[in-house]
């Protein structure tokens, strides 16, 4: 599966494909900044020191349209990675989302700008700009490995993380489920109060 071929946001559930990998690759801790987030693409890493963004920024010079931005930022929730003019540059980049195993700030901005933003905490504390940091390597996030260009999926519930080997398989298994549970609902429906 290449990036091309990873299904639009929103057209499988974060919680839906986690179920097709028996339950796993959820990113413990990580959640939407703002309801109704959205995203669905393939992985760009960054390893940072924590509260430090200079990675990110140096990022920005290479991803691509589509790639989410995935960053161990430490689990640190005293500096914000990101803020509203950060955001800004990866909504004119096209960047397809931001992961981020740290804090956040901005968010009524962030939600105004329309980029998904998944984050551990948010502080209104600024970040640090020396480095060191890692990009293009593996990394985790919320305790889930995560290789450039896995599939990251996340919604209202939070992120899964797909191998990319797996990401075909996983898309197709989801599928299976979401119609399997179409068929329950159906019945549910159907029931009939008894007494």
């Amino acid at each position: 599966m290449t990036a091309y071929d990873f299904p639009p946001p929103g057209a499988l559930p974060a919680a839906t494909v986690s179920d097709a990998m028996d339950r796993f690759g959820v990113a413990d801790g990580i959640r939407p900044l703002w309801p109704g987030a959205v995203m669905s693409g393939p992985a760009f890493t960054v390893w940072t020191r924590p509260g430090d963004n200079k990675g990110l920024h140096t990022a920005f010079e290479t991803i691509r349209r589509g790639e989410v931005l995935v960053v161990n930022g430490g689990g640190d929730e005293t500096r914000a990675l990101i803020g509203e003019l950060v955001v800004q540059k990866a909504k004119a980049l096209c960047v397809g989302g931001i992961v981020l195993d740290g804090a956040a700030r901005d968010v009524t901005e962030l939600a105004g700008l329309g980029v998904p933003v998944f984050a551990r905490a948010v502080t209104p504390a600024g970040p640090w700009k020396t480095g060191p940091y890692r990009i293009g390597g593996p990394i985790a996030v919320g305790g889930v490995p995560v290789l450039p260009g896995d599939w990251v999926v996340g919604d209202d519930d939070g992120v899964a993380v797909v191998p990319a080997a797996q990401a075909a398989g996983v898309a197709a298994r989801a599928r299976e489920l979401i119609a399997g549970e179409a068929e329950r609902r159906a019945a549910n429906q159907r029931l009939v109060p008894r007494g």
